[in-house]
């Protein structure tokens, strides 16, 4: 059976021609990374970009699953030999810290998926796919909860600075699964967006102790220091 007969039968085959001429830059290779990575790459999205400065640490690996025995070594170049494992077909770009990545070298990538645990850094992730207007899918995870949002800058779609202030937190332990579940949707939203599909449109908060799903109208503010016209 051909690798995508099925997925073709559900999308079309121009849908998956798209997503095989398709690039995404996934920043960060941990938890949420690891289901986009693997689903995004699963299905024939053509370039990938991974970018994480990290090393692999034993505690990583309750959720963090591409990196399988591969304790010490970079996180990017360790999902990059999942990626190029699970799927030859996909041409990987490795990158170190997002800071580094040139801007050119992101605007050139289809859209962004951030799967970061830093605050401040997706507020610079949120600033550069503003500036070069590269989607954005954005998602975040705490313990048993989740959110996740898609910021399509090619409209006049609001923006991560919209919803919350550059304040950093300290880093939040998270139930394995969680990580597997709010992941995997972030690589639905950027397949759909690759596809044409209509995205979401609001803030998609989970509650997963409680089985609680909640949508939060998203809109532009007023004084936003990113994308409002007015800036502060």
């Amino acid at each position: 059976m051909h690798r995508y007969d099925r997925l073709i039968k559900l999308i079309g085959a121009e849908n998956q021609k798209k997503l095989l001429n398709s690039s995404v830059l996934v920043v960060g290779a941990g938890g949420l990374g690891s289901a986009v990575l693997a689903y995004l790459s699963g299905s024939g999205v053509g370039r990938i970009g991974i970018s994480d400065g990290d090393l692999v640490e034993l505690h990583n690996l309750d959720r963090q699953f591409v990196h399988a025995n591969r304790v010490g070594m970079n996180k990017a170049l360790s999902a990059k030999l999942f990626v190029e494992t699970l799927n030859s077909d996909v041409v990987v770009e490795v990158f170190g810290e997002f800071e580094e990545i040139p801007v050119k070298k992101i605007s050139e990538y289809d859209a962004v998926v951030s799967c970061v645990d830093s605050i401040l850094l997706r507020h610079k992730i949120n600033e550069v796919c503003f500036k070069t207007k590269t989607p954005l899918i954005h998602a975040a995870i705490s313990g048993f909860e989740g959110e996740l949002a898609v910021f399509d800058f090619r409209d006049e779609s609001p923006c991560y600075a919209c919803i919350y202030p550059p304040i950093e937190a300290e880093e939040s332990p998270v139930i394995p699964p969680v990580a597997g579940i709010v992941g995997s949707m972030q690589a639905l939203e950027t397949i759909k967006l690759l596809c044409g599909f209509k995205p979401l449109k609001d803030l998609l908060r989970m509650d997963f102790k409680n089985y609680e799903l909640v949508k939060i109208k998203i809109a532009k503010r007023e004084n936003c220091p990113v994308c409002s016209k007015t800036p502060l």
